[in-house]
């Protein structure tokens, strides 16, 4: 194995947020964010991250402290400019699956990481983007398109062979 990349990984807005964010009161969202922030410490070693310049947009938006954290959080991430052929299959995911048309961002999302040949979208959004009902649509058009679909997940799909004690 040695010599071999590590699997790419896009980190979407949402795992960025609940691995930066103050921690919330909600007993899920808390136990969501406590996740990510371990899974962060305990995996990001294992794998090539990606962001792009949608998530950019996306987490400087809001509190001026949250934003400086998630800002921060990005240094040394690569961020991949959004270029035409991924505007056009999130388009075709519009058009053509069970996504929402205000869903625009979420679809940007899919389409940057499948246009880049990224293996994982890390993601707390379970209502467009981690859910298998919708994605199974956009998975098809992604393979129609000539690319190879991303595995969407949340840090608990993405967590190895980490001990949970």
């Amino acid at each position: 194995m040695s010599g071999q990349k590590p699997p790419s990984v896009y980190l979407e807005t949402s795992f960025i947020s609940y691995a930066t964010n103050r921690l919330s009161n909600d007993f899920l969202v808390s136990a969501h964010q406590r996740l990510s922030r371990r899974w962060w410490e305990q995996r990001r070693e294992h794998f090539r991250f990606f962001v792009s310049e949608v998530v950019v947009a996306e987490i400087i938006r809001g509190d001026e402290s949250a934003v400086r954290s998630r800002v921060e959080f990005l240094g040394g991430i690569e961020s991949i400019i959004l270029d035409d052929a991924s505007s056009v299959l999130a388009k075709s995911f519009l058009d053509r699956s069970t996504l929402p048309k205000k869903a625009a961002q979420d679809a940007l999302h899919v389409a940057v990481a499948a246009v880049n040949g990224i293996d994982y979208l890390l993601s707390w959004n379970c209502k467009h983007i981690v859910n298998l009902e919708v994605y199974s649509g956009i998975q098809s058009i992604i393979e129609e398109s000539g690319y190879r679909a991303p595995k969407v997940c949340t840090p608990y799909e993405l967590m190895g062979d980490v001990s949970h004690d």
